[in-house]
């Protein structure tokens, strides 16, 4: 069963800063003009649905990225269930991801007849940890799907070297899946952009993210066209000649992402900058680990992580939350606890399996809101308020 995984204050009547930023990004008068004339556009009865905005953000993304094809969707989640629905996967096949992460990923796996092994974080990035991944294949294994967990962009290769090292007796080496769901417009550390390494890379333009299209919407990124085929004929109903079903994002949605394309990278930059401030600011606070200090787009900080002591894991850390809430009025998230601790069905699909390093990791780690639009007062404000707050709490547990 599941274990009680609250992943936010009890308190937050009296938060001035939010547990985490409803929208990532925000939007200009670009926007509100590209919109505006796709309203235009879509006023006669013979024009409609019907435009090229669609299209031209698909071919726009693939060039930024460098991949052959960009096939859009209606959500980040369907483009990875249509994803593994290309892979056919039959039963006993299994596929490897990061027991820390959000459940978005793990469903698809299972409803898509998969079986969902799940492997052990990195200790420092709390991404998926390619030895452990490694220890992991076996002959039974389809997939890899490789979350940038966070925003701090994971290096692809070891998965893809470690999928050919043990490839499957019949499929050959494990299709590497990229979640790139909170690493849009970031670089990975051979210097290729996010999306062109690995069989397939997800993006997610749900509202929070690093960029929206109207609240929801995503993409995949792929050099297999055959992949890219298939998942055009999966959202739309099948072409004439399989099963199919409508995921197909709209134009209004293309024209505004084509605008935050523009734009990625400006707002990228400005939530690096501000992320790097705050390091400054909690430099040398005592019971606190801060996130690695990486250049050149390869760390986003969709979530600015905190990691307490090992000894105040749960407790503490918790203490914490409540702490910046009720005190501070600083909101935090716990992003993310691993999957099987407070989701019944992916426990229920993955019995026998732990995870201790996730475990105790996840029981250590705090998000304090973070978002480019909070001002320099207000940011001094809130490290002062995680300084005083994880004072408190240390006093509290006599360390």
């Amino acid at each position: 069963m599941p274990t009680d995984a609250r992943t936010a204050p009890r308190t937050t009547t009296n938060l001035r800063w939010p547990i985490e930023p409803r929208q990532g990004g925000w939007y200009t008068d670009a926007e509100n003009t590209a919109l505006q004339e796709v309203m235009a556009d879509s006023a006669s009865w013979r024009t409609g649905w019907k435009g090229p905005q669609v299209a031209d953000f698909e071919g726009t993304f693939a060039a930024r990225v460098g991949t052959a094809a960009a096939v859009s969707f209606n959500s980040g989640g369907a483009a990875l269930e249509m994803v593994l629905r290309a892979l056919d996967l039959r039963p006993g096949d299994e596929v490897i991801s990061c027991a820390v992460n959000f459940v978005g990923v793990h469903l698809p796996i299972t409803n898509q007849g998969g079986t969902l092994v799940l492997a052990e974080p990195d200790p420092v990035s709390l991404s998926l940890d390619p030895v452990d991944t490694e220890q992991r294949i076996t002959a039974r294994t389809r997939a890899i799907v490789l979350t940038h967990w966070n925003g701090q962009v994971a290096d692809v290769r070891p998965f893809l070297d470690a999928a050919a090292r043990h490839p499957h007796p019949v499929h050959g080496p494990a299709a590497v899946i990229v979640d790139a769901a909170r690493a849009c417009g970031g670089t990975a550390p051979s210097g290729a952009p996010v999306g062109r390494e690995g069989w397939a890379t997800i993006f997610s333009f749900e509202s929070k993210k690093l960029m929206t299209t109207l609240g929801q919407g995503g993409m995949v990124t792929t050099d297999d066209q055959g992949l890219a085929n298939r998942l055009h004929r999966l959202r739309t109903y099948g072409g004439r000649d399989q099963w199919g079903t409508n995921q197909m994002l709209t134009k209004a949605q293309a024209a505004v992402g084509l605008v935050q394309l523009r734009r990625l990278d400006e707002m990228n930059d400005a939530r690096i900058a501000r992320a790097h401030q705050r390091t400054r600011l909690l430099a040398g606070t005592p019971n606190l680990v801060l996130p690695p200090t990486i250049h050149g787009r390869q760390h986003l900080y969709y979530r600015y992580n905190l990691l307490v002591p090992e000894h105040w894991a749960g407790h503490g850390r918790d203490l914490l939350m409540e702490t910046l809430a009720a005190e501070h009025g600083v909101g935090s998230l716990i992003n993310d606890p691993v999957t099987y601790d407070g989701h019944q069905y992916i426990s229920d699909h993955t019995v026998g399996q732990r995870c201790p390093r996730a475990e105790q990791l996840t029981a250590r780690l705090l998000c304090p809101v973070l978002h480019p639009l909070i001002s320099e007062d207000e940011e001094t404000e809130i490290c002062q308020a995680i300084r005083d707050a994880t004072d408190h709490v240390a006093n509290v547990l006599g360390a």
